[in-house]
């Protein structure tokens, strides 16, 4: 785990670090498989990770029931011993993010990520009316989290500003690839309890700069090791350190984004041997020649310790 700490003072609770994006695996017959999800619980955790994230986009909640979301934020919490919580619980529609937030909550979640809402495109007061109507009804901390790629809406700085100061607000995940925008956030929340954690592995370094506080990261379900000894680099302000193992990491990022997230992570998890590559439809395999490329990426990395401190290998 990384040594720079930003702990709220209201909840106890550390979003310094690095946070996986867990996958949700599937059996043969597209059923949850919970064995294999505790054990990729507990692999993480072993790494040395600061938390976990089930049930984002990642986890595929877009295809999950509301059932089978919280079965899988109670077994990802059964299977891990001393790391957070954090379950993705977002919506476009506020009642049915409202009912999966309360749900994961008392199921033991330690804190809730929300995506901003989707399709329907609401304005920046819908926004704001929404957080704060999770945030007043449900007494977890929570995690705003904005990737206009996939919502088609963009949550501007105003409005995460104003919803920084609600004591239930702990965080945010930048996912809009805008570092003026987020550099504007981190200025303007500084003095605050309020993480900002990056949500786009390829600018996780870019943010870390910046002041951002880590990541909620898809790369580290690959290379959870790397990944935290690069967070934990830059969060000691060894940015030597964190530029090599940032830049021995570039090819898995940019293989991991070839086609649709998570269709690239549970391939590599398969190669791996931590998972099945399996998808719920209508996400579909990795094309075979972009497997090619990430069973050549990932045999690269197997053969390249981890960069030590000093620069040395």
């Amino acid at each position: 785990m990384t040594d720079s700490t930003h702990t709220d003072t209201d909840t106890g609770i550390d979003f310094t670090g690095v946070f996986p994006a867990m996958c949700t695996p599937f059996d043969a017959d597209e059923r949850i498989d919970f064995e294999t999800l505790r054990t990729d619980a507990k692999r993480l955790e072993s790494a040395g990770v600061d938390g976990l994230v089930p049930v984002g986009s990642t986890g595929e909640s877009a295809t999950l029931t509301h059932d089978e979301h919280v079965r899988v934020v109670e077994a990802v919490i059964d299977a891990v011993d001393d790391v957070p919580v954090i379950a993705g619980t977002g919506s476009n529609n506020t009642r049915e993010a409202l009912e999966l937030s309360e749900r994961a909550a008392d199921a033991g979640a330690d804190a809730i990520l929300l995506i901003s809402p989707y399709y329907n495109k609401p304005e920046q007061q819908g926004l704001l009316e929404h957080y704060r109507t999770l945030a007043d009804a449900v007494d977890v901390p929570q995690i705003v989290y904005n990737v206009p790629s996939r919502t088609g809406q963009t949550i501007e700085p105003d409005t995460v500003v104003d919803l920084a100061s609600h004591p239930n607000i702990a965080g945010y995940k930048a996912a809009e690839g805008d570092l003026g925008a987020i550099g504007e956030i981190v200025e303007r929340t500084r003095e605050d309890d309020f993480s900002i954690l990056s949500g786009d592995d390829p600018l996780t370094l870019p943010m870390l700069s910046i002041g951002a506080h880590g990541a909620i990261s898809v790369v580290a379900n690959v290379e959870p090791e790397r990944t935290v000894a690069m967070v934990g680099a830059a969060l000691e302000g060894d940015y030597e350190r964190a530029r090599r193992i940032h830049h021995e990491l570039g090819p898995l990022v940019r293989d991991l984004f070839v086609e649709t997230n998570p269709i690239p992570v549970k391939e590599a998890m398969a190669i791996r041997g931590y998972g099945p590559a399996r998808l719920r439809p209508p996400l579909t395999r990795l094309r075979e020649a972009n497997r090619e490329q990430l069973e050549a990426t990932l045999e690269g990395l197997e053969r390249a310790p981890v960069a030590r401190r000093g620069g040395d290998r």
